[in-house]
């Protein structure tokens, strides 16, 4: 069954009318009844109290003079009245002196006590009245007359009233439906149109529709007119946002285009600048390894320093070169996506690394790892700057534990690389993937401070994304997705 409160207003205000008349026509009915029955009540008190009056007043000379005969005679005339069920003339003492029954055998009237110096008293049953009134003779009481009557007149008045409520109520409830029927279009008509106007307004998002306006000059007609001034606020603004949208996408796709050009040229120019100083360094590389080969014997000490420090920085500038030349060749090229199974791809990278790892007590655990899409050349790329930072920053551990392995958040999954190293500190993770940044001292661990940067693009030409949680001298775990085979968008 529905609740009041779903249905329409239209059904809510035909119920209102309804109940409203319904229940003030009831009230009034009730009242007026209520105060009938009372009236009545009373009437058949007078009543009975004249009859009882008479009867005792004819009865006197018979309690007089002993004739219970003639106190007959005189209660038989109660016959006259149908409502009088029995009656009764007692002696002063409470004995019956004369009795009549309207039913031939019948009982006759109980007594009802009646209290010291009251000349009548009466009682309300459920079905009847009983009155008893004392007979006095020069204001002496000589007995007293008692009379019994059923309720049937008002049983009967009180069935006709309810049947002129029921049919009152009928009529006045029918003329309420009608009345309301004719009403709704005044008020609930308007009420409707304008629900189903927002209905349309919030589902289809058309805020050049209107609600339609009605004849009427009241507060219905005034939430019509503001909201449909509403509505023509919200068109024009949607209107100017839509233009502005459309202008900002316009200049998104122009600062967009600009911007990868500038980093085309950018990667060009990294990789031009790149590739030029490699050729006069490895001059100097090669000028400074004759030296050290022919000429040896003829320098001191300090000139044979100053050489080895300049063939080590030429091989560490050689070594930036070579990784800024690998970050500006991921920028240019173009994925070549294939399922690439990283189990495999691990142990490829851990072979690599054999001469990195010789003499090292390393603990490998390679859990199981999933297949993949991706360029396989690029996420090797990604696993061997991975695991050689492991390497390389768990050196001081004896043993050494690298962990590779996936995990699912989110139900997203996660594939993480993880060390029991020397660990950062998180303060400084937002700098852990920039070009040239570095967290440790050069001295304790070599490096350029481009790998993570270029993990990090490769990653990123991926449509996955990196992180990294660690704490110092307890190890660190770098974060990476990648997308599952039939997901890769094919960023470029």
């Amino acid at each position: 069954m529905l609740k009041v409160r779903n249905y329409s207003i239209r059904q809510k205000l035909t119920w209102m009318n309804m109940l409203v008349s319904g229940a003030a026509l009831l009230l009034a009915c009730t009242a007026f009844a209520a105060y009938e029955l009372t009236d009545f009540r009373q009437t058949l008190v007078q009543a009975l109290s004249i009859q009882a009056q008479i009867v005792g007043a004819n009865s006197a000379s018979a309690l007089l003079f002993n004739d219970p005969e003639s106190a007959r005679t005189t209660l038989s005339a109660l016959r006259a009245a149908p409502n009088i069920v029995a009656a009764g003339i007692y002696t002063p003492a409470g004995n019956a002196f004369a009795t009549y029954s309207r039913d031939r055998g019948g009982v006759v009237s109980p007594r009802l006590e009646m209290p010291a110096g009251l000349l009548q008293a009466y009682q309300f049953s459920s079905d009847e009245l009983v009155l008893v009134r004392a007979i006095e003779f020069q204001g002496k009481r000589i007995g007293t007359v008692g009379i019994r009557s059923d309720l049937r007149e008002l049983t009967d008045r009180l069935l006709r009233y309810a049947g002129i409520v029921v049919a009152v109520l009928l009529v006045s409830l029918l003329a309420a439906f009608v009345f309301s029927t004719i009403f709704q279009k005044a008020t609930a008509r308007p009420i409707a149109q304008l629900a189903e106007t927002a209905r349309i307004v919030s589902r289809e998002k058309k805020y050049s529709i209107r609600a339609p306006a009605t004849p009427n000059a009241d507060e219905i007609a005034e939430l019509i007119d503001a909201f449909n001034e509403m509505l023509e606020q919200i068109q024009e603004r949607d209107t100017a946002l839509q233009a502005a949208r459309d202008e900002l996408e316009l200049r998104v796709v122009r600062r967009t285009a600009q911007l990868e050009a500038v980093n085309r040229e950018l990667e060009s120019f990294t990789y031009s600048v790149a590739h030029d100083l490699r050729a006069p360094l490895r001059h100097i590389q090669g000028f400074a390894d004759a030296l050290i080969e022919d000429g040896a014997d003829r320098l001191d000490g300090a000139a044979r320093g100053y050489l080895n420090r300049i063939v080590e920085s030429t091989r560490r500038m050689d070594q930036l070169i070579s990784d800024l030349l690998g970050l500006a060749h991921v920028g240019r090229q173009e994925l070549r996506i294939q399922p690439v199974s990283l189990s495999a791809l691990v142990q490829d990278v851990i072979r690599d690394m054999t001469h990195d790892t010789e003499g090292r007590n390393i603990e490998w655990r390679i859990g199981g790892l999933p297949v993949v899409e991706g360029d396989p050349g690029l996420i090797k790329q990604v696993f061997y700057n991975l695991l050689s930072n492991a390497v390389k920053y768990t050196r001081p551990r004896d043993p050494a534990v690298v962990e590779a392995g996936q995990m699912a958040v989110g139900g997203e999954r996660i594939l993480f690389i993880r060390d029991n190293g020397v660990g950062f500190n998180m303060k400084y993770a937002h700098k852990l993937f920039g070009v040239f940044e570095r967290l440790h001292r050069r001295e304790d661990f070599e490096g350029t401070g481009v790998g993570l940067a270029t993990v990090q693009r490769i990653v990123h030409k991926h449509g996955g994304r990196i992180w990294a949680e660690a704490e110092i001298d307890r190890g660190a775990t770098f974060y990476f997705t990648l997308p599952d085979p039939g997901q890769t968008q094919g960023k470029l």
